[in-house]
Parts: C-alpha cells; sequence; structure tokens
C-alpha cells in the first residue's frame, strides 16, 4: 500500500495537551479522479465516489490494495445511466453497512429521482433501489450525505437544497417511505458566515456560499444521529427512536435535538465509539474532533489538505479522510477548474474505538 508519513501541524488554539500521531497519505489520485466520500466494508474494502463537481465519466470507483482504482460495481453501474439502463447519475454519500451493503446516495437531475442504491459486496449483485420523490424532496433537493442504521433498518439523509428548504430525509428501508423533516429548523439552516478559503470567499450560484444540511454520522451502537449545517459554528444529534417516531410533529422533533458542541465551518463528519466527532474544517486546511464536553480542537492542518471533505471509519483503528481542493472546482470557483493535484486519501488513528454507521 502507498503510504507516506507527512509532517502536519498539530494545532489547537493553546487547548490541546496530547500529542498526536502524524497523519498519512494513504494514497494519491491524479486530476481523471478527484475523490468525493469514503465507505470501507467490514472486509476492508474501500470505495470512492467521484465528486460531481468535477464532471467526470466515472461515479464510483473501488480504491485497491496498492492505491489504483477501478470502476465499481462495474464500468456500466458507475457511469451515466443510458435510458433506463444501469448507471449513476451522480454519488456523493456512499456507506457500507455492517452487512456489506455499499448504500450509494444517487442525486435527482433532469428527468431523474434522487435515490439510494444499495450493492451486496459480497454477492456483488444489486440488492435495493429506494427512490426519494415528492414530498421527500423538492425540485430545488441536493440530496448530499447519509447515515445508515441497520438497527432500525433506515438511512438518514441531508437535503441541502437552499437556505430556506434544507432539511433532513428519514428513509424507512423495510417500507421505502421516506419523510422529509426539520425543513427550515435552526438545525439545517446555514448561519450567516461567509466561507474564506485561501483568502477568497467562496462563492456558489453567483452568491456567497452558504449551505445547509450536510455532515451527518451516526453512533455505532445507532442511537444518535449527528448532523450539522455545513456553513455552522455548532454540531447538533438527536435520538433515532425520535427521527422514527412518526407521530412526532416537527416542532416537536425540534424540541429533542440536542447541541452537542463547537465546530468549523465543514463538510465531513464521522464519530468513534468515545462520542468523538471528526470534521473537516474546510476553511484551515484541517481535520478536527468536537469531544463529548463540547468542545473543537484542530487534529491535523496541513497546506495539502486543501478541502478536507469525506470521512470513513476503518475496521484498523484509523480514520480515512478525502482531500478534493473543492474549492478550486469549476462549481465553486466561476466555471474555471483551477486545482493544484492535491487529491489523496489520508488517514490518522481514531482516539476512541469502534466503527461508525454499522
Amino acid at each position: 500500500m502507498f503510504r507516506t508519513l507527512i509532517q502536519t501541524t498539530l494545532l489547537s488554539a493553546g487547548l490541546c495537551t496530547q500529542a498526536f500521531a502524524e497523519i498519512e497519505t494513504y494514497a494519491t489520485f491524479g486530476s481523471d479522479m478527484p475523490p468525493g466520500n469514503l465507505a470501507i466494508s467490514p472486509e476492508g474494502r474501500m470505495f470512492m465516489s467521484v465528486h460531481e463537481f468535477y464532471g467526470k465519466d466515472l461515479r464510483i470507483v473501488e480504491v485497491m490494495p496498492d492505491g489504483s482504482t477501478r470502476p465499481y460495481p462495474n464500468k456500466a453501474w458507475a457511469s451515466a445511466p443510458v435510458g433506463d439502463g444501469p448507471g449513476l447519475k451522480g454519488v456523493l454519500g456512499l456507506r457500507a453497512d455492517r452487512e456489506g451493503i455499499l448504500w450509494m446516495l444517487d442525486g435527482q437531475g433532469e428527468g431523474q429521482t434522487g435515490r439510494i442504491v444499495g450493492w451486496d459486496t459480497n454477492t456483488e449483485t444489486l440488492h435495493a433501489i429506494h427512490y426519494l420523490g415528492q414530498p421527500a424532496t423538492l425540485p430545488t433537493s441536493f440530496l448530499n450525505d447519509l447515515a445508515v442504521d441497520r438497527e432500525h433498518n433506515a438511512i438518514y439523509i441531508t437535503d441541502t437544497a437552499d437556505a430556506d428548504t434544507t432539511a433532513l430525509i428519514v428513509l424507512d428501508l423495510d417500507t421505502g417511505r421516506a419523510r422529509r423533516v426539520l425543513q427550515a429548523s435552526p438545525f439545517t439552516v446555514p448561519e450567516d458566515t461567509e466561507m474564506v478559503i485561501d483568502g477568497n470567499a467562496v462563492s456558489l450560484g453567483g452568491a456567497p456560499a452558504k449551505i445547509g444540511a450536510n455532515p451527518i454520522t451516526i453512533d455505532p451502537t445507532n442511537e444518535w444521529v449527528y448532523f450539522a449545517p455545513m456553513t455552522a459554528s455548532a454540531m447538533y444529534r438527536v435520538r433515532t427512536t425520535d427521527l422514527l417516531d412518526e407521530t412526532l410533529s416537527d416542532d416537536a422533533l425540534a424540541a429533542r435535538v440536542e447541541r452537542y458542541g463547537d465546530k468549523p465551518i465543514s463538510d465531513g463528519s464521522t464519530i468513534d465509539a468515545a462520542g468523538n466527532v471528526y470534521i473537516t474544517s474546510i476553511t484551515e486546511d484541517a481535520v478536527g474532533v468536537t469531544r463529548p464536553d463540547g468542545t473543537y480542537e484542530i487534529l491535523y492542518q496541513a497546506d495539502n489538505m486543501s478541502w478536507p471533505d469525506g470521512f470513513s471509519m476503518g475496521h484498523d483503528g484509523y480514520v480515512y479522510v478525502t482531500i478534493n481542493e473543492l474549492h478550486r472546482s469549476p462549481v465553486l470557483n466561476d466555471g474555471v477548474d483551477a486545482t493544484q493535484g492535491e487529491f489523496s486519501i489520508m488517514r490518522f488513528p481514531a482516539l476512541g474505538g469502534g466503527v461508525s454507521g454499522r
């Protein structure tokens, strides 16, 4: 396996008294393979979405032990669909559950409803497709990330949408029913804060990028779901039993959401068994952690960590994270691809044990 130790700056605004292990570069990629999110199966197989903001042909790849990649599950499914044939429109979030099902969040597009595609990595066969149509989704929906709860056979999805309609979606895997919850709540709406990276304010669609619900993860016991707006200074959590309780009104559900702790403007998140929520701090070229006492600190920070994006907890005790320079992508950079070749997967030892989302 290609692994190179890199020197990082361990910063914590004077709060850190622990010496952290170094972060490693686990694999690097060329301009044809900008990483999105990661999923690691119980057998240790690694899957990666190819970020759709770069307009590449492939949607999903498997990252092999030598750092090479192959279309996954196969070339047809990993590419755009033709007519009603196999294929994926555009995948950001993906997770592998404890049974080896790879769940891929396939976003809606012109003439296509959003959906969740489940692929069995054990038998290499299609497991299920769940469509996410209206009213669970909206015309403005942008299906971003997901957390898988096999204890209750449910999937929780962040719909970034726009600032006024951002929400969570709860999918019942037994019935296929999807519900939209916490729309335009204080826990999903972005804060009025500019996203400044490398001294420049990031824009989206010609306006300052202030982005709603995006990071989401679930603890190893499937008791709590942790989520937040991307542009926000706090991480929140709510019990899975409350998200699944259809008798609760949106106001009643909102009353059960807790503020877990501080966080920066962020993209991805994951959690270990000790309740440490790992955060990708995109404006600081850093990875940080929100601890159970609510405090946030930077764990790793380096110049070659430009827009850390998605996490996956490995069964080897490491946390894996993608680096993809997303602020330099055409979508967030006025149509210009200004990337500098910093596409990679990095990893670092988890502070606490356990595998998230299984």
